[in-house]
This record gives structure tokens, C-alpha cells and sequence, in this order.
């Protein structure tokens, strides 16, 4: 764990002066790229894109909150950005710098009324992991182990400013206009406060709990309501290790196989089932038992996926192997992502792009079994999606997409490489609508 941080920027001000300072550090590293071309041409990116993501990483590091989740979102996007950024972003996931055991035990009383020593018989000074919204300390009452999640201060009061302040960061780096983005602030808003709300966040792992807890060697926390709060949440410690810890640990194939079912099988479920969806798969957020369980451990992010969303969805799966078909193009006027009113050159353009991403992201759903470890599949999709994200022709399309898209996709292209990092082959039959897509084969 890094050294702890004594200090959090809280306002408005600070803030923004933080970020400033970081825009000047890489308009300085741009400069000193800039005059290494000038001695030899044959300078490449590499030691700029490795300058720019540190500094860039360390600012939103300190700041906290709405910086650090962004960094957190764009950790997954491997297509998006070059891969000194997706390296230092990825450790907003569970590697952050934790702030002091003074500030945390502030917070701790504000929240419970008592300090942490008051309540519980062993607090860990130090934090056993710390992320973007809050960090994890360990604890114990009557011999039972609890793990206490704890929001750094000021997180949820500055999350709405910190977001127009790092938008700018986040569209020069995708190398896209505010303009194409705007229409999705709000949704990527709407969440982000959703997880600085821990009420809320205990509520919805209630609900995914109670409808997934018949699910084989799939485990959950128990939640303790009396010390759980708007800032705080106490739940029962799940022995093990952390999902990337796991995997570095060298398991078996067969028990990589296992973790990958489970993981496919519990997303499944929530999509299809209940429509309520855990919509941050990340490593840092499972746990591997010593039993070879799957833990999962938080529940900050949570879509809930509308009826009428779903519908199109479903049809788009029932009819995903006629692309032709008179049911797929309704499914994509539904979902927004064809417009059947737009000039013919940008409706073929539009048909042409999904029907080929739809055929290269959607082989799982279509195969009794997918190997994930076929690094040459992810490669397609990073190679094509690179290319489309520098196509011109796409930008100001009419159709853009349902908002639902926005973590619905990233569910699941989060789930996508967390399988690829377990090198997992996995039964893809099984689960809902299996037997509707038989049918419509």
C-alpha cells in the first residue's frame, strides 16, 4: 500500500486549482515531447503517454471522487486509450492512496457516534484496500470479522462539479467533442451519486442478494444496518483473495473455468431474471474463497435495466443471426441505434458498422461454448473499435444509442475481459434465452 494521505481538497476552488496545475504538468511533458522530435525524429509516444498518465493518475489519485471513477471507467477501455493509460488508470480499482487513520476515524464518529475502537475490538489503523469513492478497514466484534467501507469526505458534494471539470480531461484523451458525449453526462451523473449514496448501495445488495443466493458457489457478505449509514457500510469479511490476485496465483485451469462459469451464470441472471444488475465488474470487486467461491463485495454500481429496454434487447438477441430480418432492424429502431428517417448513405453506414461489431462482440451468445482466452477475439474488437473511434463519418450520427447502453456495455465488456484475464472456456448455453434463441436459429 502507498503512504497514506493526510489531506483531501474538498472545495470547489481546490479543486479545480488541482486539475490546473495538472494541465500545466502536461502541456510541460507535450513541450518536452515536442523538443526530443526536434533532436531525433524517430521519438515516439511511448515516454509521453507514460509522463502524461502518472501525472494525470496522481492528481485525480488525490482528488478522489469523481476524478478517480472516471479513471476507473477508462481502465477498461484498453480500445480506447493508448496502454500507459489504461495501466496506471486500472489502479483506481483497489490501489489508491488511503487516506490517514485520523481523517478515517473522524468520519467514523461522525457517521456512528463513537470512534472505531468504541465499537470494535480490532479496527486496522491502515486501510485494507482504498478506491475511488471510499476505503476498506477491517474489523471485529464477538470473534466475527467485518469489513468497514468508509466514503472519504467531501466525495458526494463535489462529485457534480469534479464531472465538468474532468470532462474535458476524458474527451481530449478519447479525442472526441463535449457535443458527442453531453447527451450521456446525465445517465453517468445519475450513478456516480448513486454510489457516494451507501443507503442506496445496501438496498440494492439486499435485492441482488435475495435473487441470486440460490446461485452454486456464488457467495455474498452479510450486512450490518446499525453500523451502516449515508457514509459508511459494515458487512461481513469474505475470506480469500482479491479476483487479479487470484489469477497471478497460478489456479488451475479447470478452477479458472469454474470462477468464469460463475461470474457468466451471476450476470446472466441479473440481466435476464431480475433486471437488476451489479454494473461494475472490475477484479477489485470479487473475491476468490479458499473453497474456490466467488465472493462479491460491492455494490455501488447498480443498473437497473428497463422493462422496455429489455424487450429490445431480447429482440435483438431472438433475431441476432438474421441481420436482415424485418424483427432485428424494429430492435434497433427501439433501441436507438438506427434511425429509418436518416439520409440512405448514413443508414448503410450505421447498418453496415453494427451488423459487423454485432457479429464480432455477440459470438458468445451464440456458441454452446466460448473460449475467452482467444486473445485474437479481443484483438479484433480493440483493432475495429479503434478504427470506428477515428472515423469521421460516425460523429453526429443521428442514432446514438439508448443512454441504458452506457453501463449496459460496460457490464459487459467488463465481464468480457475479466473472462479473457481468467483464460476461461465456459458453457454459453445454459443460461436465458437459450431456448428462445434455439428456436429462432
Amino acid at each position: 500500500m502507498k503512504k497514506e494521505q493526510k489531506r483531501i481538497s474538498v472545495s470547489k476552488l481546490a479543486r479545480a486549482g488541482k486539475l490546473a496545475n495538472t494541465g500545466a504538468k502536461v502541456g510541460a511533458n507535450y513541450m518536452k515531447h515536442y523538443a526530443k522530435r526536434l533532436v531525433s525524429k524517430d521519438t515516439d509516444r511511448s515516454s509521453l503517454d507514460e509522463a502524461n498518465a502518472k501525472d494525470v493518475y496522481e492528481a485525480f489519485s488525490e482528488l478522489k471522487g469523481g476524478p478517480l471513477k472516471m479513471a476507473q471507467m477508462l481502465s477498461l477501455g484498453e480500445q480506447l486509450l493508448p496502454k500507459s493509460y489504461t495501466e496506471q488508470f486500472a489502479q483506481a480499482q483497489n490501489r489508491v492512496t488511503p487516506l490517514s487513520y485520523p481523517l478515517i476515524r473522524r468520519t467514523f464518529k461522525k457517521e456512528v457516534g463513537q470512534y472505531p475502537e468504541e465499537v470494535f475490538e480490532g479496527f486496522s489503523t491502515s486501510a485494507v484496500n482504498a478506491a475511488s469513492i471510499g476505503q476498506v478497514h477491517k474489523g471485529s466484534i464477538n470473534g466475527t470479522s467485518y469489513a468497514i467501507k468508509l466514503q472519504y469526505p467531501g466525495v458526494a458534494d463535489s462529485l457534480k462539479s469534479d464531472i465538468r471539470l474532468v470532462a474535458p480531461f476524458a474527451t481530449r484523451m478519447l479525442g472526441i467533442s463535449k457535443a458527442e458525449v453531453q447527451p450521456y453526462i446525465d445517465e453517468v451523473e445519475h450513478k456516480l451519486l448513486e454510489e457516494t449514496d451507501y443507503v442506496q448501495e445496501l438496498s440494492s445488495a439486499e435485492r441482488i442478494i435475495e435473487g441470486c443466493q440460490h446461485l452454486s458457489g456464488t457467495v455474498f457478505p452479510q450486512f450490518k444496518p446499525e453500523l451502516s449509514g449515508k457514509r459508511i457500510i459494515t458487512m461481513t469479511w469474505i475470506e480469500g483473495q482479491g479476483l487479479k490476485d487470484w489469477i497471478d496465483s497460478n489456479p488451475s485451469q479447470e478452477a479458472k473455468n469454474s470462477i468464469g462459469q460463475r461470474l457468466w451464470d451471476f450476470y446472466q441472471h441479473q440481466i435476464h431474471q431480475l433486471r437488476f444488475m451489479h454494473a461494475d465488474p472490475h477484479p477489485g470487486n470479487f473475491i476468490i474463497t479458499p473453497h474456490d467461491e466467488l465472493g462479491v463485495i460491492d455494490f455501488g454500481c447498480i443498473k437497473e435495466i428497463p422493462d422496455d429496454f429489455y424487450r429490445s434487447y431480447l429482440k435483438l438477441l431472438q433475431h441476432g443471426q438474421d441481420l436482415n430480418s424485418k424483427e432485428f432492424m424494429d430492435a434497433l429502431i427501439e433501441l436507438g441505434l438506427y434511425d429509418d428517417s436518416a439520409p440512405k448513405k448514413e443508414r448503410e453506414l450505421v447498418l453496415g458498422v453494427f451488423r459487423e461489431m454485432f457479429t464480432l462482440v455477440g459470438k458468445p451468445l451464440f456458441s454452446e461454448r466460448f473460449d475467452f482466452g482467444q486473445d485474437d477475439f479481443f484483438a479484433s474488437i480493440y483493432e475495429r473499435g479503434e478504427a470506428l473511434s477515428k472515423n469521421s463519418e460516425l460523429r453526429g450520427l443521428s442514432a446514438q444509442g439508448s443512454k441504458h447502453f452506457i453501463y449496459f456495455n460496460r457490464t459487459f465488456f467488463g465481464l468480457y475481459q475479466l473472462l479473457n484475464q481468467l483464460d476461461a472456456e465456459i458453457d454459453t448455453s445454459n443460461v436465458f434465452p437459450r431456448e428462445v434463441l434455439r428456436k429462432s436459429a
